[in-house]
């Protein structure tokens, strides 16, 4: 399974417990405001922030909580001025890292970054490193037992590029600017799929075929996901079927 839709799934089945602690909400909300400042309040003019307001709601944040995130975003409210800074890297095994986060320090950002690499088999690399093996893409998981010719009659009309199964979830890309489209198709055929979201996704991988090797870099990309700052982690490793159910047993 490919490192995306890995953990991607895996982020997902966890979404309850972090959102039960704040956790969740507190990245979205960021997120939202982040994207409301940059390209201004309207989601019908930045795309940037209807991606991020559907995302917000997706995860069940409360619509007055994203309301209050966005007029702080565009300055009616007082806020954070959050930067955004990339980190790349790696984790165990030759596994690459690409970091997005949102920082109002970037001094302690990257020092923590730096830290949670190296105490747990990783290391920060030089910007550029690793970011040529990842490119963004609209991304929508969907449960293996959807009929797939129905995927595609809806999907291919409204601009998605590839579909793919990997280890029984369906994997569909299309270019980052066509996900609103692709996933009001999905939703007006009443079409259920797990996860829509902008993502950076993996071109080349890394098989990672020992279960202790496994653990190693699932480990350190949930540590790195449940710091504040890091607002989303890409990874480009691939676990054959196989390793993914001795750990899970």
């Amino acid at each position: 399974m490919s490192g995306h839709s890995k953990w991607a799934t895996i982020k997902h089945k966890k979404g309850a417990a972090d959102a039960k602690r704040g956790k969740l909400f507190a990245k979205l909300i960021k997120q939202v405001e982040v994207a409301a400042r940059q390209g201004g309040g309207d989601p019908d003019v930045n795309a940037t922030l209807r991606t991020m307001f559907q995302k917000a709601r997706d995860s069940s944040v409360p619509l007055d909580t994203i309301e209050r995130a966005v007029k702080r975003g565009i300055g009616e409210l007082e806020g954070v001025d959050y930067e955004s800074i990339t980190y790349e890297g790696y984790a165990p095994h030759g596994v690459a890292l690409y970091m997005e986060t949102l920082t109002d320090n970037r001094n302690r950002t990257g020092s923590e970054v730096r830290s949670l690499l190296s105490k747990n088999g990783g290391s920060l690399a030089e910007p550029g490193a690793v970011a040529w093996q990842f490119e963004r893409k609209g991304v929508v998981l969907l449960e293996g037992t959807v009929d797939e010719d129905e995927i595609m009659v809806v999907a291919l009309d409204a601009g998605a590029e590839d579909l793919l199964d990997e280890d029984g979830t369906w994997r569909l890309t299309c270019e980052a600017t066509d996900l609103p489209d692709v996933r009001e198709a999905l939703e007006a055929a009443e079409i259920p799929f797990m996860n829509a979201e902008v993502t950076m996704l993996a071109t080349t991988t890394v098989a990672i075929d020992n279960v202790e090797h496994a653990k190693a870099v699932l480990r350190l990309l949930d540590i790195l996901d449940d710091n504040d700052d890091i607002q989303d982690v890409h990874a480009n490793f691939d676990i054959p079927a196989d390793v993914m159910e001795a750990l899970e047993d």
